[in-house]
C-alpha cells in the first residue's frame, strides 16, 4: 500500500508525486471530502467512511493508493495503519493545514507546539508552556471550546482560526483568548500566541 497526502484540500496545493500516483494507482481509497475535492483528476474512488474499512480493502486489492488529508506522518494515519500491522511500501508526503495556515498568517512556525484535538484527547495545559501552540480541531473540540477552556486555565493571548482552509469558503479569523467565536466548521485548525509572564 502507498499512501499519499493531499494537502489542505484544494488540488492546487497537491505534490506532482501525489498527483502522479492518484492518476497511475489501480484502485485509490478515500475519505468522502478528498475524493469530492480532488474528482477533477479522477472519478472512481473507493470511498470509505471510517478507519476501519481501510483495513477491509487492504486485503482485497493489490495495487492500492490511500489518500490522506494534510501530510499522512502528521498526527496522520500512517501510525494508525503501522500499529494494525499494515504493510506500507511508500509514504508521499502532503503539505500540512497547519503549514498553509501559517503561511496565511504569514508567521514563522519554528519552536511551535503542536497539539492535535482531532479524535484525539491531548491536554490543553501544554498551551501554558509555550509562547506558540498549532492545534488541529474537530466537532467536540472546537475553536469555541478551546478559547473557553484557556480562558479556564488562565490563559492570555491570541487565537487565529482557520476553517476550510483552501477551499473557496476559507475563512480565518482573529480573536482573543475566551471570546466567543462561531464554529463554521469542525475541521479547523487554531494558532495560539501565548501572551507568557
Amino acid at each position: 500500500m502507498t499512501i499519499a497526502g493531499v494537502g489542505p484540500g484544494n488540488p492546487k496545493y497537491l505534490t506532482v508525486e501525489a498527483k502522479e500516483a492518484i492518476e497511475k494507482a489501480e484502485y485509490v481509497l478515500a475519505f468522502g471530502r478528498v475524493s469530492s475535492s480532488l474528482k477533477s483528476i479522477r472519478d472512481d474512488f473507493i470511498q470509505v467512511n471510517r478507519v476501519d474499512d481501510i483495513i477491509k480493502h487492504i486485503n482485497i486489492y493489490n495495487d492500492l493508493l490511500l489518500l490522506a488529508s494534510g501530510d499522512p506522518n502528521f498526527y496522520g494515519i500512517v501510525d494508525f495503519l503501522k500499529k494494525k500491522g499494515v504493510l506500507i511500501k511508500k509514504v508521499i508526503p502532503g503539505i500540512s493545514s497547519f503549514q498553509y495556515m501559517m503561511a496565511k498568517l504569514e508567521k514563522s512556525w519554528q519552536g511551535a507546539n503542536f497539539l492535535s484535538l482531532h479524535g484525539r484527547d491531548e491536554g490543553l495545559e501544554k498551551v501554558k508552556k509555550s509562547y506558540l501552540t498549532i492545534i488541529l480541531t474537530d466537532k467536540e473540540n472546537s475553536p469555541l471550546v478551546i478559547s473557553r477552556n484557556l480562558k479556564m486555565l488562565g490563559v492570555k493571548g491570541t487565537m487565529y482560526i482557520g476553517f476550510n482552509l483552501s477551499y473557496d469558503d476559507e475563512k480565518i479569523i482573529k480573536i482573543n483568548i475566551g471570546e466567543e467565536v462561531e464554529d463554521i466548521s469542525p475541521l479547523s485548525v487554531v494558532v495560539i500566541e501565548n501572551e507568557m509572564d
